[in-house]
């Protein structure tokens, strides 16, 4: 199963991301891994009549990076004793900051705490949107509020076989990548695995009631029975390939719990998750790879900024971030 070995946690000291640091130090212990943890100061721009880079500036600067340096110490001081830790103060807007930072030192996993509820009510901020399409480890947000240990994990993959060649290709890679990864935290955290793919028969609507091609109610059914069918295959298969690679005793462990819902993932995956009361939901957020500046997929966002608890969201091989180590 995936091993992390170079654990970056991001956190922000006034903001109480205890938990966040407690999930790092712990899965560091779990891996065998080293952790880094962090911390993104503002950048102090020279005020009105001060020079750029003047004597001020700098000092104010300087004052800043040395209080935040404080805090971090003080919050991570009590993990020392269990692990060895790394801590970092970077200057500058967040997102950018700590994905050059996983350029930088090859971080394989990210782990941060929200920063707020946006004025939406929304779980994740701009800021936060922007880390989980660009960096490019896997990044695991942990809602503030969850509880010390996960009981229920849910691995949303999407197996249609309808996308073209190489796309599916990447898509598949990044399923297998996810049923990994959710097995592996359900592993450590001895918690139920679920895996959800939503499916929807093409065409159902038009057949049913359309003006022009309605079809016998016998003949819609047995189609939408047989793209059912053809989406549980799918899954199935899925389940088999990495069950493989997990291994005989890891799989009849963790015995996954398959749901099959019908309609728009954006709409039934958020609605499962809470119905499951999920602790924690392993996604991929990008569905086509090698286009610098590529965004997260509009279902992806849509199910993000509709879940209540925490994501591990991650990039399909091959992906390249936007964000470089330049200004």
């Amino acid at each position: 199963m995936k091993r992390f070995k170079d654990i970056l946690c991001t956190i922000e000291p006034e903001k109480g991301c205890k938990l966040a640091l407690e999930r790092a130090v712990t899965l560091a212990e779990n891996n065998q891994a080293n952790v880094t943890v962090i911390t993104v100061a503002p950048s102090i721009s020279a005020g009105i009549g001060m020079p750029e880079g003047g004597p001020i500036s700098t000092d104010l600067q300087a004052s800043t990076v040395a209080s935040h340096k404080q805090e971090l110490e003080n919050l991570v001081e009590p993990y020392r004793q269990r692990i060895k830790i790394e801590t970092r103060v970077l200057i500058g807007m967040p997102f950018l900051e700590i994905t050059r930072e996983v350029l930088r030192n090859a971080h394989d996993l990210v782990i941060k705490c929200p920063e707020s509820l946006d004025w939406l009510d929304r779980l994740f901020s701009s800021d936060d949107k922007h880390l989980l399409r660009k960096c490019p480890c896997p990044v695991w947000m942990v809602r503030p509020q969850t509880g010390e240990s996960f009981d229920q994990i849910l691995a949303a993959v999407d197996v249609d076989d309808s996308y073209p060649t190489k796309e599916l290709k990447t898509r598949q890679a990044l399923n297998e990548m996810v049923i990994e990864l959710a097995s592996s935290l359900a592993v450590s955290e001895f918690a139920e695995l679920h895996v959800v793919h939503a499916w929807e028969a093409i065409g159902e609507g038009i057949m049913r009631h359309g003006a022009f091609m309605q079809r016998p109610e016998n003949e819609v059914n047995a189609y939408v029975e047989q793209v059912c069918r053809h989406h549980t295959q799918l899954v199935d298969t899925l389940i088999q390939k990495v069950s493989a690679k997990l291994g005989k005793d890891a799989a009849e462990y963790l015995k996954p719990q398959l749901h099959m819902p019908k309609g728009s993932a954006r709409k039934v995956i958020p609605e499962l998750a809470k119905e499951l009361q999920v602790d924690c939901i392993v996604m991929g957020t990008v569905a086509r790879t090698g286009v610098p500046g590529l965004f997260m997929g509009n279902t992806a966002e849509s199910i993000l900024d509709q879940l209540e608890c925490s994501v591990l969201a991650i990039k399909p091989p091959g992906f390249v971030t936007p964000v470089t180590l330049e200004e």
